[in-house]
């Protein structure tokens, strides 16, 4: 068997930051070297990094970038603070943006120099991400048991290494169950306008050798009907507190052709992704991206010029259709806000 998890998209080296462009994937692997906050921001909005739990490591690190660069001055601690403004407001629907700016502002509120704030906030940004590996591997192997052997499973956007720090949410599920010796076959949903199943899922597995087919997004009714698809796996950009989901546009779709055809439909996430100030999904501010994402592909115009879009970047599943969410602190079955709630007292 091959290896499993050889992907990073987010490095410290060199004293730089380190971005696996995923824009040029899966044609080109290239890294961005970023020096301050202002292109680490530019990096997050531009869709170089993507997936929520990268997105808030590459937060974390802009953080110590901006300290670096403002260490120096008289009023550093409004100067990063201010930087923290514009890091969390590149993406607004991710949460782990919002909470890795809030981990390392608890940083910033415990240091009194300026000078040591730099090697204060890249500990933590490192912490971070050595955290999110850890408990992707919890997930994973608390979440393969939803997986049945010799059996297809559906995903869409990504969620592996790609998305995380290191092994994935959803891919880091279907990764632990291969480890177990599970034989499955993934359908990879090609998740349209930005390609992620296409350009990322597809070669992410590939790297791992894991097979993978992949399908038009709207083949999922067809492929569930033949009896292809045994399970869903998802990963999340936001849970609400009762449960509801927030992910890349097309999953709540996903999560009503499963309960018809009475499929298990999982969402794996850590629990830095539950929002409890958000009581649902209604509440839940959804990203409008341009136009020129659906109208175009790669610069090249399918649509009428002139045509008009509408192009949400997530949609929200209600907790009804939700199996399980799967986090690292454990599985919460049917999701309810007191079993929400039950799972951080735990």
């Amino acid at each position: 068997m091959h290896e499993i998890d050889t992907v990073r998209a987010v490095r410290w080296q060199d004293d730089a930051l380190h971005l696996l462009d995923q824009r040029v994937l899966p044609h080109e692997v290239s890294y961005l070297v970023l020096q301050d906050f202002r292109a680490t921001a530019d990096a997050i909005r531009d869709m170089v990094v993507r997936g929520a739990p990268a997105i808030g490591i590459t937060a974390a690190y802009g953080m110590a970038l901006a300290a670096r660069e403002f260490g120096q001055h008289v009023d550093w601690r409004e100067r990063v603070q201010a930087a923290a403004d514009v890091l969390n407001a590149a993406r607004p629907t991710a949460v782990n943006l919002a909470w890795a700016i809030a981990r390392q502002n608890r940083i910033l509120d415990a240091i009194e120099n300026g000078e040591q704030s730099f090697a204060a906030l890249l500990a933590e940004a490192q912490r971070i991400a050595s955290e999110d590996v850890e408990a992707n591997r919890r997930m994973g192997q608390a979440g393969a048991r939803f997986i049945p052997a010799d059996s297809g499973v559906l995903t869409h956007c990504n969620t592996g290494s790609l998305a995380t720090g290191g092994y994935g949410t959803a891919l880091g599920i279907i990764r632990a169950a291969v480890e177990q010796g599970r034989k499955v076959q993934v359908y990879a949903d090609e998740t349209r306008p930005w390609w992620q199943g296409a350009r990322l899922t597809a070669w992410e597995l590939q790297q791992d050798g894991i097979p993978v087919n992949l399908v038009v997004d709207s083949a999922a009714a067809s492929l569930m009907a033949a009896g292809r698809i045994q399970s869903v796996v998802v990963g999340a950009d936001r849970i609400a507190a009762n449960g509801d989901t927030a992910n890349k546009i097309g999953t709540y779709g996903l999560a009503v052709l499963a309960r018809y055809h009475g499929i298990p439909f999982i969402v794996a996430a850590p629990t830095s992704t539950i929002d409890f100030a958000t009581p649902t999904g209604a509440d839940i501010h959804i990203e409008e991206r341009p136009a020129e994402e659906i109208t175009q592909v790669r610069g090249v115009q399918l649509a009428p010029l002139g045509t008009q879009a509408v192009n949400p970047a997530f949609d929200v599943t209600p907790a009804e259709l939700i199996t399980a969410i799967v986090t690292e602190r454990g599985v919460v079955e049917s999701p309810t806000a007191a079993r929400m709630q039950q799972l951080i007292e735990t």
